[in-house]
């Protein structure tokens, strides 16, 4: 019974790790939560509640189990700095500078944006395990620039940068030209231009963008004006809505243009982004069963090109203010802006959780800083290496009213691997896989599942040692390193194989059979032992493996011993199977001549025939009971 329910809370912190690492944090804490009232791993569980709370917004409970996690023996000193952050979140300024100071006297090192900003307490949390970076984009403008989408090595972006045209036509909202849709070499360093302008029908003389394209590159889906064939539609309070057209690539420029089904002329529709394989549309609008200012929704593609199912992504995601700019990574995952969900400023970037499922969204999460800040931050994209990508913001330090920025990621990176009998090659379950740091400090551990697999997260640029160990064998470990190794890696494998400790590879007493001198017959006394070891593993013992080791004595040459003592190793063999031992179950059959005697009696030695004849034997190791 104990067994069993040591079992259980291993099932639970299993499933609770999983949980956490799909970002699902409340289902996780629940978990967690069920571990400490159990007393297993107490300690571990107790952080990563902490953590979940702290990454559910909730200052209050992270902090609650933050002032019991700094308590702990050994703990890593980034809790320390996780401490701090939560008392700030529930405005113990004070306190939290003397945990700061801790953490820093400890040896910790907080970044520029930690306490010197009016940032909320999540983002500080994002910024403690930072994974997004800023690049330089060299082709902003002093107007207004965003949605830079990649394709096929080109940036297409929305701009209202019309310069060297002698007749601009400006919008009256902020005097600036209207937006026309730009496409640059990705990673240009020269001045983009009026010359720079998407060939084709594209453009027009109100706003057009920002874009997305099919994956064959053939189909392009964009924002633009309610304006076809020179006339602009207004729609009964004298405005003109956006709307989605598609367009072809015919002799390399862009045509044919079509006003989409799920368009109208009483509300807007806009922000076009593409699943992986291009069946599904997404896109903003206030259409009518809206929740807000502006929801996304989604749609199919259909072969024929027809759009249908139009669908509100649901109030997970929608709020009663503004939602736009959606983007569909190849994972699947839905970026958006908002500014009704909880973040830094006006409007955030966010991304979603999925459930168990992998299809349903339960949950999205801030992206952070650097990615948003106090002000406007909106139009992510990512390009297909899910490493680097772009947004827009109207931050200060900007050229334009709305910049475009770069980003390169460095992804959760995770050490997994399988822990295997080194005798038999199957999986070890339930054998306890230690992380350490590069002095030895433990940092977390973990039981290894059904088929022996066991992954833990881990941070960049460090030294770790990780072991596996289970009651039942001699544990082994590995060093490893997560230094300088690619950003688009996330996974460092470490395989381990773990020995059976002596006093388990002999489990049961099985006797020795014996040979005569030059033969490998079974003889009648050695048969009586066989026949013990069959009754034993088919009826006392069926989970029970052995392996088969037969000897000579020292008389003979060499290579002759060696060949009689495989002989004597097929013959045991051979008898095992014919009377109903399953050949899986005899992990090897092997011989090893004269090399193992059991006593002095080597070639050079006069020995009595009794001492000879004990050297003359098979011998049987238990390799597993059950």
């Amino acid at each position: 019974m104990v067994s069993f329910s040591v079992f259980a809370q291993q099932g639970k912190q299993n499933k609770a790790d999983t949980l956490f690492n799909k970002f699902s944090f409340v289902k996780a804490s629940k978990v967690y939560q069920e571990l400490i009232q159990n007393n297993y791993n107490k300690d571990y569980a107790t952080r990563k509640i902490a953590d979940c709370y702290a990454l559910l917004r909730d200052p209050k409970n992270a902090n609650r189990y933050y002032k019991s996690v700094v308590k702990q023996k050994n703990v890593p000193i980034e809790y320390y700095y996780k401490f701090a952050q939560s008392l700030r979140g529930v405005k113990k300024y004070e306190e939290s500078e003397v945990w700061l100071q801790r953490y820093i006297d400890s040896g910790g090192a907080p970044g520029d944006n930690d306490f010197t900003k009016n940032v909320n307490f999540i983002s500080s949390v994002f910024g403690a395990k930072q994974q997004y970076f800023l690049d330089k984009v060299r082709f902003n403008s002093k107007y207004s620039d965003f949605g830079a989408f990649e394709h096929d090595g080109q940036v297409y972006f929305a701009s209202s940068r019309d310069q060297g045209v002698a007749t601009k036509k400006l919008y009256g909202w902020n005097e600036q030209p209207f937006l026309d849709v730009y496409v640059a070499k990705a990673g240009t360093r020269k001045n983009v231009d009026h010359s720079a302008k998407v060939p084709g029908d594209i453009n027009s003389v109100y706003h057009d963008g920002p874009v997305t394209i099919t994956k064959d590159g053939k189909t392009m889906y964009f924002s633009r004006n309610n304006f076809t064939d020179g006339v602009e539609v207004k729609d009964n309070k004298g405005m003109t809505n956006m709307k989605i057209y598609r367009a072809h690539l015919v002799d390399n420029v862009w045509t044919n243009i079509e006003d989409l089904s799920i368009n109208g002329d009483d509300f807007s529709t806009q922000h076009a982004a593409l699943n992986s394989d291009d069946t599904k549309l997404y896109f903003s609008s206030d259409r009518p069963g809206t929740h807000g200012g502006s929801d996304i929704w989604v749609a199919n593609i259909n072969p024929d090109g027809s759009i249908s199912d139009v669908e509100n992504m649901g109030a997970i995601i929608n709020t009663k203010n503004a939602e736009g700019f959606p983007f569909i990574n190849n994972e699947g995952v839905l970026f958006f802006s908002s500014d009704g969900h909880v973040g830094l400023g006006l409007m955030d970037i966010f991304a979603t959780i999925k459930g168990d499922d992998n299809n349903s969204i339960v949950d999205i999460i801030n992206l952070g800083i650097p990615i948003n800040s106090s002000t406007d931050d909106f139009a992510f994209t990512m390009n297909p290496n899910g490493i680097t990508g772009y947004f827009a913001s109207n931050r200060r330090g900007g050229r334009g009213s709305d910049d475009i920025y770069a980003f390169h990621r460095k992804p959760i990176l995770h050490v997994e691997g399988l822990v295997t009998d080194a005798i038999n090659m199957t999986p070890i379950t339930d054998a306890k896989v230690t992380l350490y740091d590069n002095n030895d400090k433990e940092i977390a551990f973990m039981l290894t599942d059904e088929n022996g697999f066991y992954q833990i997260n881990i941070d960049r640029n460090q030294n770790y040692k990780i072991v596996a160990s289970q009651e039942k064998y001699i544990e082994d470990y590995r060093d490893f390193t997560s230094k300088n190794i690619q950003t688009e890696l996330t996974t460092i494998t470490a395989n381990l194989l773990l020995n059976p400790i002596s006093d388990v590879v002999k489990l049961a007493e099985l006797n020795d059979i014996y040979f005569d001198y030059d033969s490998h017959d079974i003889r009648e006394d050695a048969a009586l032992e066989l026949d013990k070891i069959v009754d034993l593993m088919l009826n006392d013992y069926p989970e029970m493996i052995i392996k088969i080791e037969s000897h000579t004595d020292s008389r003979g040459t060499l290579s002759y011993n060696d060949k009689l003592s495989i002989d004597r190793a097929n013959s045991t063999y051979e008898y095992l199977i014919n009377n109903g031992i399953d050949p899986s179950r005899i992990t090897a059959h092997e011989g090893f001549g004269e090399r193992k005697l059991t006593n002095g009696c080597e070639a050079d030695t006069d020995c009595e025939e009794a001492d000879h004849q004990l050297n003359r034997r098979t011998h049987f190791i238990v390799v597993q009971m059950e």
